[in-house]
């Protein structure tokens, strides 16, 4: 159970709050680098523990890129579930929504800091090998052009740049925001903001199912529906019930919240809140495509492999498959 201090002032997000920095960290350097250092040796370790599990075991002994790409969404799931899991813990032990504290709130969020950066270079192998796997050279003995590396980097950084800006302003805003700023004020909200993460397995998985060509299943539908609810409870009317939440424990009406409380607060949420619109928006067109599928007229034959054995598909884009990131 959390532990209460009494001590005034309020956070309405887990990253941002009233206070400003204080006069020394409120925990000791190697208290701080201990979770870190655990969270840097567990994702990637589970990460090629995954591929190399995929690619030696003799019933399995997948190619190197589609033990890539899943073995990293094995790690997103697993990070998705730790972080929902310990942010459910927090935010029902908190029972004061300011002062009620609980030790998961700092050490998970020290904890994951590592995941995003693991995840950023996960994000690159994986559009990696999938631009291998369309026939521009590399494992295929086919010689690269020079410069061809970095014009796949350019290509991963403008695909997912707004996922690599969203973990850089993880590690490099949220974090330092969340552990010292915060001064030990607003576990709960910081709790709420972790059980985001419950949409992530459901997106993955719609990941994996489109890579393997099972749009047409059953499961891929049920796993569409269930992402986009989980999304849209989780993600986008996290915020609304965040300042609900407040408004509740001052006595005010929810409309009342955004005038009560310092601009840079509304600021944090709605710089947080704008990428989840965004990705809400995809997985809302990805769903009418997938449940109310239009007529098409019959496509023009694609180019094969020099093999002459698979067609060269293009990745799906985000609106095509209904997946952000």
């Amino acid at each position: 159970m959390g532990r209460r201090r009494c001590r005034s002032g309020f956070s309405v997000s887990a990253s941002l709050t009233l206070h400003g920095p204080p006069a020394s960290l409120p925990k000791s350097s190697a208290t701080m680098l201990t979770p870190m250092v655990a969270g840097g040796v567990v994702f990637p370790g589970l990460f090629l523990l995954s591929k190399n599990t995929l690619q030696r075991l003799p019933q399995l002994r997948w190619e190197e890129a589609d033990a890539v790409i899943v073995s990293a969404r094995l790690v997103s799931s697993v990070q998705a579930i730790m972080a929902s899991t310990a942010g459910y813990i927090v935010s029902t032990s908190c029972k004061h929504i300011i002062d009620d504290q609980h030790w998961l709130s700092s050490a998970y969020t020290q904890f994951a800091v590592p995941y995003f950066i693991y995840d950023i270079y996960a994000m690159f192998l994986c559009h990696w090998h999938k631009h291998q796997v369309k026939g521009h050279g590399g494992d295929d003995g086919v010689a690269r052009a020079p410069g061809s590396t970095w014009a796949i980097a350019r290509g991963y950084l403008h695909k997912e740049f707004l996922m690599v800006l969203h973990h850089a302003a993880m590690v490099l805003v949220c974090f330092p925001l969340s552990v010292v700023w915060r001064q030990g004020k607003g576990d709960f909200f910081l709790g709420c903001m972790l059980m985001a993460e419950v949409s992530t397995p459901f997106v993955c998985l719609g990941k994996i199912l489109i890579q393997y060509k099972q749009q047409h299943t059953l499961l891929h539908k049920v796993n569409g529906a269930l992402m986009l609810l989980s999304f849209l409870c989780c993600r986008v009317l996290l915020f609304p019930y965040l300042y609900w939440a407040y408004g509740r424990h001052a006595g005010l009406p929810l409309l009342a919240v955004p005038l009560a409380i310092p601009a840079h607060v509304n600021l944090g949420a709605a710089l947080l809140l704008a990428p989840q619109l965004y990705w809400f928006f995809l997985i809302c067109r990805g769903a009418c495509r997938l449940f109310w599928p239009r007529s098409r007229p019959p496509r023009p034959a694609r180019p094969r492999t020099e093999a002459g054995d698979q067609d060269l598909l293009p990745t799906p884009t985000p609106v095509e498959t209904g997946l952000w990131g």
